[in-house]
């Protein structure tokens, strides 16, 4: 296939006028003025935006639906403080309408977390954002170990009059959860098979990286301490205000995955909640993503949030950064996604125009260089491939 006349933004490169050609799933090659092989199947752009799919990497999708019963929500296994065993995968729905909502705005590969209701949730799952069976979806399994300080946690063991119901409880189940699994370790083998050890040992080893949920300043200082004490690799989740500390993220090489920036300050962690944070993160040097949280933001608002963060300050390139390779390297895949370069995965978006301008709108989404989503300027609808 050939995508001609494209306004191709590649992330890693300046953007031209071209085509990108797309041979078995994967891009061939990419330039002003590539020669379209004999017998491609010619896409002409007309001049539309082509960027790589976006990535929003840190999601319920799949896991906690939307307009559905509380009951139908399986992202939080909140009967035991440590539940680093249990696996995103287990609980994602690949017929979640909002696969297809992720679809509309661009996006082709989400990170699926657990939820933030344990200090230690569980295993997330790096997926494709179209397909009927999950193994087909899965790009990274897993692909880091949730964990959460600060309210949540306190907040839902506090209430069952267990620990931790404060934020040093919560500091003291992780440490004690990674002295177990260091004392496992230590154990000859062949040692006793432990879905909770195995994970974590995962962390130890950094083989996966540990996914820190935060909000406060004071909680990413924690997130610090516990990961300079056990060694592993910090990935900061959310991190509201993560900004105060941008100089000690920086020098560290922690990278943050920022948001969800359309909310309310709805609880005391929030207070210092603002869509100028990205673009002090920035500043500061961190390498920043840009999350929804869905369904906490609707997924399809992810490069809106990265368009109002350029409004208040965010570098444009960086915006497009943080939701294309900067993700992509938080989750281990950007040898695969993330930019357009010859090798890579065939991951590709036609945009109507900048998608940075709220008015564009993805016109043809690729996943593998196979088209599964297309937007009718004529009927002003979208649809997706089947997935059946």
């Amino acid at each position: 296939m050939a995508i001609t006349n494209a306004h191709v933004v590649p992330i890693d490169g300046e953007p031209f006028t071209g085509t990108v050609l797309v041979e078995g799933g994967k891009i061939l090659g990419l330039g002003a003025s590539l020669q379209v092989p004999e017998g491609a199947d010619i896409v002409d752009a007309k001049g539309q935006w082509l960027l790589p799919g976006f990535i929003d990497a840190h999601v319920h999708l799949g896991m906690d639906p939307e307009g559905e019963l509380e009951s139908a929500s399986d992202v939080n296994e909140m009967t035991d403080p440590v539940m680093a065993g249990v696996r995103a995968i287990d609980a994602v729905d690949p017929f979640d309408p909002g696969f297809d909502d992720a679809l509309a705005g661009g996006i082709t590969a989400v990170n699926v977390n657990p939820g933030s209701g344990n200090p230690i949730g569980g295993l997330a799952v790096a997926l494709h954002t179209h397909g009927r069976y999950i193994e087909e979806m899965v790009l990274r399994s897993p692909s880091g170990l949730k964990s959460a300080l600060g309210e949540n946690p306190k907040t839902v063991y506090g209430e069952k009059k267990k620990t931790p119901s404060t934020r040093l409880g919560t500091a003291l189940v992780i440490r004690q959860a990674f002295m177990a699994a260091q004392n496992w370790l230590a154990q000859p083998e062949p040692r006793p098979r432990d879905a909770h050890m195995e994970a974590l040992a995962m962390v130890l080893r950094k083989e996966i990286p540990w996914r820190q949920h935060c909000h406060r300043a004071d909680d990413i200082a924690t997130a610090i301490r516990l990961a300079d004490e056990f060694g592993y690799d910090l990935v900061i989740d959310h991190g509201t205000e993560a900004h105060v500390l941008g100089d000690v993220l920086a020098a560290r090489g922690t990278p943050v995955l920022i948001g969800p920036l359309f909310t309310s300050k709805s609880k005391p962690e929030l207070r210092g909640r603002s869509i100028a944070n990205p673009g002090k993160l920035a500043a500061a040097g961190v390498e920043i993503s840009i999350i929804t949280d869905h369904p906490v933001v609707p997924i399809g608002f992810l490069v809106h949030q990265a368009a109002f963060a350029v409004k208040e300050g965010l570098d444009r390139d960086t915006a497009l950064r943080a939701i294309t390779i900067n993700p992509a390297k938080a989750l281990g895949l950007d040898h695969r996604m993330g930019s357009l370069k010859a090798g890579k995965d065939a991951d590709l978006v036609l945009w109507s125009g900048d998608p940075l301008d709220i008015m564009s709108r993805a016109m043809g989404v690729f996943i593998g260089g196979k088209q599964v989503y297309t937007y009718d300027a004529v009927a002003h609808a979208g649809a997706s491939a089947s997935r059946v």
